[in-house]
């Protein structure tokens, strides 16, 4: 029940943009396809007037509204704006065309209603969306292009009068290049070039902000998040691995509400949720050991499920700051006095503290702090 509430609401949003696109496209799909036989054919001569570019905005806003479904399912923000932009106008071509409220107007208001009502949920910057918004924005500049050039073909020199003609001009004047191999002569046909020019130079800018954004934007974030993070950690802790003992370790401390970061080995799956400060890198890096702060920590707390990698560890962590307090964990008890030897502040090994304490225990001897102390730290 949880998941329908958190996944349920982007799920039939993309379901009636799916179908307000069908809706759109359906009508016009046999007109747009004797056009284009008729273009193909008979260039120019293929428009009989107006009426045979009627379904091109209808088709272009339907498919637009189809191409946006998988971004609305993965609640992408560049989706949900451009399905509302897609919505008006669908709801104003259908509008237009009946001169009366219909079914695809109704379907259009049912969808902008529930991209306003849950907007909100709509927070992912997705690249496959915005890939589509990209193909979405080009597509339907050079359908305007190509269809604008041959209607007013007449108005160039040489005239246009071909579809292969027209497309190369659409993408002459689009990218801005001129070779001035055509050039229009009447006003409408001036007017047009003017239009596709700032449309073309409005649709290419947006797309690689659009694409390349969330991309560099990403990075960008990560590199000045690290940092970040880099210079906050001061008197935290550091606890390196994802070990069991490492993580209820992790636990503890977050529990008692102090700063912890976790340094987590590379390719191991870590226990840690999405909210936890962890560094994913090798531990007797130098680099590593500096954006985790181990300078400026507390204690670091070697806790690996390999007592070798807590040992280069400590020696690690003792070579960069020397200061620092560091507890090295012991999964195997004839591992203690060769982990002594790298002399970490305090030596942890469970098995080998709780036989003592549970022997101690079995033969009524006194167990308090000091003798936890005793047990804790080696060199005493």
């Amino acid at each position: 029940m949880t998941d329908w509430r958190q996944t349920g609401p982007s799920v039939l949003i993309a379901l009636l943009a799916l179908i307000n696109g069908l809706a759109q496209i359906s009508p016009h799909f046999l007109s747009l396809r004797v056009t284009l036989l008729g273009i193909a054919h008979s260039g120019a001569d293929g428009l009989s007037g107006l009426e045979d570019l009627a379904a091109f905005p209808h088709v272009i806003v339907g498919i637009g509204l189809v191409l946006m479904a998988p971004g609305l399912l993965l609640r992408a923000r560049v989706a949900w704006v451009l399905a509302i932009v897609l919505g008006m106008v669908s709801a104003g071509l259908a509008l237009w065309a009946a001169h009366r409220p219909d079914a695809v107007f109704m379907l259009s208001g049912v969808l902008l209603l529930a991209l306003l009502i849950y907007g909100r949920r709509f927070t992912r910057s997705s690249l496959a969306a915005s890939s589509l918004f990209a193909l979405l924005g080009v597509g339907s500049l050079l359908i305007y292009g190509t269809l604008g050039s041959l209607w007013f073909g007449a108005g160039y020199t040489p005239p246009i009068h071909s579809l292969p003609t027209a497309f190369y001009y659409t993408i002459e004047t689009m990218s801005t290049v001129g070779y001035g191999d055509i050039v229009p002569h009447t006003l409408h046909a001036r007017m047009f070039t003017v239009s596709m020019i700032v449309l073309g130079i409005s649709v290419f800018a947006t797309t690689l902000s659009v694409v390349m954004g969330p991309v560099i934007g990403g990075s960008l974030k990560r590199a000045l998040e690290g940092r970040m993070h880099s210079e906050r950690r001061r008197n935290h802790y550091v606890i390196i691995g994802v070990s069991s003992l490492a993580y209820a370790m992790w636990k503890e401390l977050t529990g008692r509400g102090v700063a912890v970061t976790v340094i987590a080995p590379i390719g191991h799956p870590s226990p840690y949720p999405d909210t936890a400060d962890v560094i994913t890198g090798d531990a007797t890096r130098d680099e590593t050991l500096r954006l985790a702060g181990v300078p400026h920590a507390k204690v670091v707390l070697t806790l690996r499920d390999d007592d070798a990698e807590n040992a280069f560890a400590v020696l690690a962590v003792k070579e960069m700051a020397p200061g620092v307090k560091t507890i090295a964990g012991v999964n195997d008890v004839r591992h203690v006095n060769k982990i002594r030897r790298v002399q970490p502040d305090v030596l942890f090994a469970p098995q080998l503290l709780g036989s003592q304490l549970l022997a101690r225990d079995l033969f009524d001897e006194p167990i308090d702090n000091e003798t936890v102390h005793q047990l804790l730290f080696p060199q005493q």
